[in-house]
């Protein structure tokens, strides 16, 4: 793996060997210190066109436990504001001396125009209604901590597919592991084709949710619509979104996700979005370890052996702890975050 672009271009060897590695990066995010020499020495740079919480902050958390050091790029606080373009805001990047950097962009296939200017690594952190690649491994990482393995489970996307690229690269990775997925939306918010989708799609949540395992629910993005796709936000809840009713009516084991921000009352019930089938703190928490596995797979290598390695380091937070309590204020390696 050079670059992290596409959902697409993973196979399923590149996502299992990707969650397997994750298991290792849970165990790291639940020590004491969650922290270990991985990425020493490395930089990572978020380069974030579009406002986010969870992806931005989760690969700053994820870099700075593999101990990388990060930089933020925000667009509306640079000089993009003064004029200045993608690609030559990714070479001052790269002139920094940057080793990866993660890309989120309102156009489609802008992550893949950084990689083709730039001879650093390149995650794509969402683009337009494209692909979100490491929402799709999370996804379904944390799926299969719920559900075991993947092969045959069933999944419903549901909501607003036509602007969701989390709906891209859950179908995708989904699909990869053998999950058989179901589009649930209104006509109008489905793409104009959904041909060499590996999904179905239907109008009628209903009709699909007594045979589902799992149910992912996808945000309204208004900010991406340009007109008006449904009648209301109140008809819209009625018939697609997951109500207390709705609830009620699946089985105990049935998973419900979605991947933030939620919009509480319309695509889910905020007394369903606490209930304990939700998982969508899960998914934020594996988020992390997930994109701490990506950086190390593209910065640090392939393979068992170096993973096992540094894991171990730290391994035994007391004695790391109780290390750094004897040292004196100011002792140490500089404050390495």
């Amino acid at each position: 793996m050079r670059h992290l672009l596409s959902s697409a271009d993973l196979d399923r060897d590149d996502v299992e060997a990707l969650l397997d590695l994750t298991d290792s990066f849970v165990e790291v995010s639940n020590r004491a210190i969650p922290k270990v020499p991985a990425l020493r020495g490395r930089t990572v740079a978020t380069m974030f066109f579009e406002d986010s919480t969870r992806t931005r902050l989760s690969f700053e958390t994820a870099a700075k436990r593999l101990s990388a050091d990060t930089m933020s790029f925000s667009a509306s606080s640079s000089s993009v504001n003064k004029g200045e373009s993608l690609r030559d805001t990714a070479l001052t990047l790269e002139a920094m001396g940057v080793d990866a950097v993660v890309v989120r962009h309102r156009s489609s296939g802008a992550p893949h125009r950084v990689a083709s200017w730039v001879d650093v690594r390149v995650v794509n952190g969402g683009d337009g209604w494209h692909d979100h690649p490491t929402q799709g491994l999370l996804d379904a990482y944390t799926l299969r901590g719920r559900l075991g393995p993947l092969d045959g489970r069933r999944v419903a996307i549901v909501g607003d597919v036509k602007h969701s690229r989390v709906a891209r690269a859950d179908v995708a990775i989904l699909t990869t592991l053998g999950a058989e997925v179901t589009l649930v939306a209104p006509p109008t918010l489905l793409p104009p084709s959904i041909e060499g989708w590996p999904a179905t799609a239907v109008h009628d949540l209903d009709a699909v949710l007594p045979e589902v395992d799992a149910v992912v629910l996808l945000r309204m993005q208004r900010e991406r619509m340009t007109e008006a796709l449904v009648p209301s936000l109140r008809e819209y809840t009625a018939r697609w979104g997951l109500t207390v009713d709705r609830a009620r009516r699946l089985r105990d084991d049935v998973v419900f996700m979605h991947p933030g921000p939620m919009n509480r009352g319309v695509e889910i019930a905020p007394e369903v979005a606490d209930d304990p089938r939700a998982v969508i703190v899960d998914q934020v928490r594996n988020g992390v370890a997930v994109r701490m596995a990506v950086l190390f797979r593209l910065l640090a290598g392939e393979g068992p052996e170096p993973v096992a390695d540094v894991v171990s380091d730290g391994a035994d937070d007391r004695s790391v702890a109780a290390d750094l309590s004897e040292q004196p204020v100011g002792a140490g390696d500089g404050g390495a975050t």
